[in-house]
This record gives C-alpha cells, structure tokens and sequence, in this order.
C-alpha cells in the first residue's frame, strides 16, 4: 500500500517561505519515477486545488495563484518531491497534500500551512 506523508508546513509571515516535502512510501524508485505527481492543497471551506505539478521528466506546471512564488521539484531516487513556497501570502494557507496526478492514491494527512498578515 502506498503511503503519502508529508511535512515541512507551519506557521510563518506573510513573505516568508516553507519547504515542503513529500515522502512516497510503500512503491519502488521505478514506479515513482513513472508518476508525474503534484501538490494540492485544501483551506476551509474550499475545494481542493492543485497548484503545481511535475512529470517523470521534471516539466513543471503552476497555479496562476502560485507561478513565481512555488517551485515543485523532484528526487527520484528518495520517492520524494518538494514544494518551495517563497513569498507566502495570507491566501496561501491550507493543508498541503501531494499524490499522483494521473494514479490516486490514498490521500495522506497533509502538512499545515498557516501565514499570518
């Protein structure tokens, strides 16, 4: 079974930065490598959005929300995948999730961003 855990989130101030990671469990480097992935992340009372995203070759696409502020990357050989967030607004605060984007898995817990004014 594939695990998602991901960490790095808290509490900072507006224009501050978080780096976010995302450990894939439970699959081998070669399935992962295969899997282009992304970030999500869910405030109260909103739906769940993507904001970047990342394929096997390292392409990366962004939210309009987000472009120029985060940057997805990728280690292969870790299962892992990052989100830089620079110059974090109060807009951004959510709980921040990673998974496939074209196999789901099971959605992990996710990280805690909070940004304050």
């Amino acid at each position: 079974q594939v695990q998602l855990v991901e960490s790095g989130g808290g509490l900072v101030q507006a224009g501050g930065s978080l780096r976010l990671a995302c450990i894939v469990s439970g699959i081998d480097t070669g399935i992962f490598y295969i899997n282009a992935m992304g970030w999500y992340r869910q405030a109260p009372g909103r739906q769940r959005e993507l904001v970047a995203a990342i394929t096997t070759g390292g392409d990366t696409n962004y939210a309009d929300s987000v472009k120029g502020r985060f940057t997805i990357s990728r280690d292969n050989a870790k299962n892992t995948v990052y989100l830089e967030m620079n110059n974090l607004k109060p807009e951004d605060a959510a709980v921040y999730y990673c998974n496939g984007l074209d196999v789901d898995y099971t959605w992990g817990k996710g990280t805690l961003v909070t940004v304050s004014s």
